[in-house]
């Protein structure tokens, strides 16, 4: 690939504490979180425009100029489509947005494209169904979202929590008897919500109730993965041991994978 000079994040690890705020920013999904620091996944992937930086609350991020990977427009659209569909038409409302600022190798012809030429979908697997057979519900307790839970609520006592992110449910078909028997819940969504704010709610809760584990269920787009954070963060104020497991959903519904 070749090298150019232009603009391009960078991230200072010394002041990064891998809250994940800036990952959901990012039009590009160029930014993960791994081993607990911000990183930027490829060079190439990244547009130097800068979207992230007012998220980061450490001023871990920032602009330079130097000689890297000529940014790849068609790479970026690919990855976007295999790990972060939902960020699409972000990514393309953002380079509309600042087309003035960007070279012509940026103004790929998918940019101006019909939205819904940008749609994913597959096929459902056909199978045999019993449609007399139905299933019984897990949940015990109401509510569920985490704004509305009370933090001393009795169904915390003694529990094994799991913590869910709001889409999880609908792309995991039998989430219910896999996750949810026998399990209080809390649900959320670390991209559209207040982050501290579910921090300080599941703090509270860990605090006030003897909860045996924590399992933390999300999906595998990268703006997900701050739910994790959120908890482990929690964790980490309420000053409790427990075990932890997170598991992470692709968006066909199958588990990609156990971490813990």
């Amino acid at each position: 690939m070749t090298k150019v000079l232009r603009k391009i994040i960078q991230i200072d690890e010394k002041k990064c504490d891998g809250c994940g705020l800036c990952i959901p920013s990012c039009p590009e999904g160029s930014l993960q979180i791994i081993n607990g620091k911000a990183k930027l996944v490829k060079e190439s992937f990244c547009d130097g425009l800068g979207a992230c930086l007012g998220e980061c609350p450490q001023g871990a991020l920032n602009i330079i100029e130097r000689d890297v990977d000529e940014y790849d427009e068609d790479g970026v659209i690919a990855h976007i489509k295999e790990k972060s569909p939902e960020l699409l038409q972000k990514h393309l409302s953002h380079l509309r947005s600042h087309a003035h600022e960007l070279s012509d190798h940026h103004l790929h012809a998918k940019t101006t494209a019909c939205p819904s030429s940008i749609l994913l979908h597959w096929k459902k697997e056909e199978r045999a169904v019993d449609e007399n057979v139905r299933l019984l519900s897990e949940l015990r307790q109401w509510p569920i979202q985490l704004h509305l839970v009370p933090p001393n609520a009795p169904y915390f006592q003694d529990a094994d929590l799991l913590l869910v992110a709001d889409c999880v449910p609908f792309a995991y078909a039998n989430f219910h008897a896999d996750f949810l028997k026998d399990k209080v819940i809390a649900i959320g969504c670390p991209k559209l919500d207040d982050a501290q704010v579910y921090i300080n709610k599941l703090t509270q809760i860990l605090k006030n109730s003897n909860i045996k584990s924590l399992k933390i269920v999300i999906m595998e787009v990268p703006c997900c993965q701050g739910l994790a954070y959120i908890a482990l963060e929690a964790l980490k104020k309420s000053g409790k041991d427990i075990p932890v497991e997170t598991v992470i959903i692709n968006i066909k519904g199958s588990i990609l994978e156990h971490i813990g």
